[in-house]
């Protein structure tokens, strides 16, 4: 097709990612633990980096990564003057749980996952924040399990078997959903969830349920109720003494943060905006109307085709399981443009989650004419993600596909549940496509970039509000988000506010037609690609050559393969080492 090449190499050779491990945790069998152990005790070791805090000094010992929201209101529980309090978030978990032990976590507001070891009853607890903003994963098999942050501080202790179910969910949805990660007997602990070890006792200490209220209400009462929510929260989330960035696109949710960020911060706002070159329509009409609009400090990055491919193995490599959005290279390249000027980003994720955002209207179309179409609700949802459902009879390997077919999905029971239907898919979104893409996304690839990601609308008091407020109110006829519209109409000009949604589009098809190709050849169709042993190359072959590429999905298909290889050869290398 004589496709342009960026690059010199005939092939697409993954270079070697260092990338430092996180703390982790042994328990049960550790007396032949040789690493370098910060803290022992009966039945645990505690494996921390260099400088890291650790002062067991008490009966409980807390490790973890905790960032809370709701400090102050601890504090006061507490009978501590926050003004003589001197701790950080970790010393304040230690207290509440001395005081309240595991029911202290229904209190917490913030990120954090974390791991507490009682030391007089011998017993070691690791919980998850409600919405997912920090992750956890474990070994579930062996004498010696392993928790750590993130999945690649296990590759030691991990099975090399890719989890064939996790594939299939990967290649439908472009991350993996719930429990499961690429890799066999290792999971990711559910958001809202605590186990108990030795007794392995999961406490489900915060659960996502509908529970509507003043329905009778109108549109401005609900604003209003989510507007004084929303002042409390971005305050809580603003930096002290200290400037702040926004990652702004110009949509109504990041635009809303930014606003709200200007309105109450009284040291600057820093917002940064993106777009790929002469080529390829941005938004940056809409982003530099908001920071004008809001007077701060506004950076723009282009990023090239030549960054997103060269990008791409060190972004897989700080991911943890592999996620085929084109918006990953972005977001680590914004973070360390944003990291010159600030040490805290704020953003407009879980706006669309939260109050029904346009990705809800295929499924919503397929409620009124599933009749007609002939799909159920599974396949509807899965079809709306537009990545590889159709394509995995063809695509998987046949003794794969024969493994697979069957197999249960992680989004069944949400979709029959008892809730409005809108509310389903929210639950949906926040609880799987929240959890395990975006949020992972912003503290992944934000901490690669020295910062600190914070997502005020995934702030657990707003998702708990937004599956009180009416659904009528979130997707109001053919207006999306109306409820939060109402709640910054008065922050935004109305060319922000009333801007149909276009989302952040990276222009992956004319990358691969244009720029990629070979290289893409070279990593997908090669023998030695690490996806030979499960997917059908002839099928990506053909994706390459644009063969009946009617609805022009392919290059975002293609991306996700990519992302996926990559990821693979990535993780192999780092267990090898």
């Amino acid at each position: 097709m004589g496709a342009k090449s960026l690059f010199d190499r005939p092939s697409a050779n993954i270079p070697v990612v260092e990338v430092p491990p996180t703390w982790r945790v042994a328990w049960g069998k550790v007396d032949s633990i040789t690493e370098d152990v910060a803290w022992r005790d009966d039945r645990i070791a505690i494996i921390l980096p260099k400088n890291s805090p650790l002062s067991p000094t008490s009966r409980f010992v807390v490790i973890g990564d905790i960032w809370l929201s709701n400090r102050l209101e601890l504090l006061q529980r507490l009978g501590i003057d926050p003004t003589n309090w001197q701790g950080n978030d970790r010393e304040l978990v230690e207290k509440l749980w001395q005081r309240w032990g595991v029911e202290c976590l229904t209190l917490l507001v913030g990120m954090f996952g974390l791991v507490i070891w009682d030391r007089k009853q011998k017993k070691l607890w690791f919980g998850r924040d409600t919405t997912g903003a920090r992750t956890l994963y474990y070994t579930t098999t062996g004498s010696t399990r392993w928790i750590a942050p993130q999945l690649r501080s296990l590759a030691s202790y991990r099975s090399h078997d890719l989890d064939l179910v996790a594939l299939r969910d990967y290649l439908c949805c472009a991350f993996v959903p719930g429990e499961r990660t690429l890799w066999q007997q290792v999971r990711e602990l559910r958001p809202g969830t605590v186990v108990e070890l030795p007794n392995e006792k999961i406490h489900y200490y915060w659960q996502l349920t509908e529970q509507i209220t003043a329905s009778e209400q109108n549109l401005a009462w609900h604003g209003n109720r989510l507007r004084t929510l929303l002042n409390q929260v971005v305050q809580a989330y603003l930096p002290p003494n200290e400037p702040v960035g926004v990652f702004l696109s110009g949509g109504l949710d990041s635009s809303a943060v930014t606003a709200l960020a200007r309105q109450f911060h009284t040291h600057p706002v820093h917002t940064f905006s993106i777009h790929f070159g002469a080529e390829c329509p941005n938004e940056l009409e809409f982003s530099g109307l908001v920071a004008s609009h809001c007077q701060t400090q506004h950076h723009i990055l282009e990023i090239t085709f030549r960054d997103m491919w060269e990008k791409l193995p060190e972004t897989m490599a700080y991911l943890d399981d592999p996620i085929g959005d084109p918006l990953t290279v972005p977001n680590l390249l914004i973070g360390r443009l944003a990291r010159e000027f600030v040490k805290v980003t704020l953003n407009g994720e879980g706006g669309d989650p939260c109050f029904g955002g346009p990705k809800n209207q295929p499924m919503l179309i397929n409620s009124l004419y599933g009749s007609v179409t002939n799909r159920d609700s599974l396949q509807a949802y899965l079809m709306a993600f537009q990545k590889c459902a159709m394509d995995l009879p063809q695509l998987f390997k046949p003794e794969v596909w024969q493994a697979v077919e069957t197999a249960a999905w992680v989004f069944s029971e949400d979709l029959n549940s008892t809730a409005s239907y809108l509310n389903r898919l929210m639950a949906l979104n926040i609880k799987f496509k929240g959890a395990d893409q975006i949020l992972t996304k912003v503290n992944n690839l934000t901490q690669a970039a020295g910062l600190q990601g914070r997502s005020p609308l995934f702030d657990r008091r707003v998702v708990d509000l937004s599956m009180q407020i009416p659904p009528e109110y979130k997707l109001s006829g053919v207006e999306e988000k109306a409820v939060l519209k109402q709640a910054v109409v008065d922050l935004l000009p109305d060319r922000i506010l009333y801007r149909p949604k276009s989302g952040m589009m990276v222009p992956v098809q004319l990358g691969f037609r244009k720029y990629w190709q070979r290289e893409a050849r070279d990593l997908l169709l090669s023998k030695k690609a690490a996806i030979a042993p499960y997917l059908n190359q002839s099928v990506i072959e053909n994706w390459l050559n644009y063969k009946g590429d009617t609805w022009s999905r392919y290059g975002v298909k293609l991306w996700l393969l990519v992302s996926l290889e990559i990821w693979l050869q990535v993780n192999e290398r780092n267990s090898d080492r």
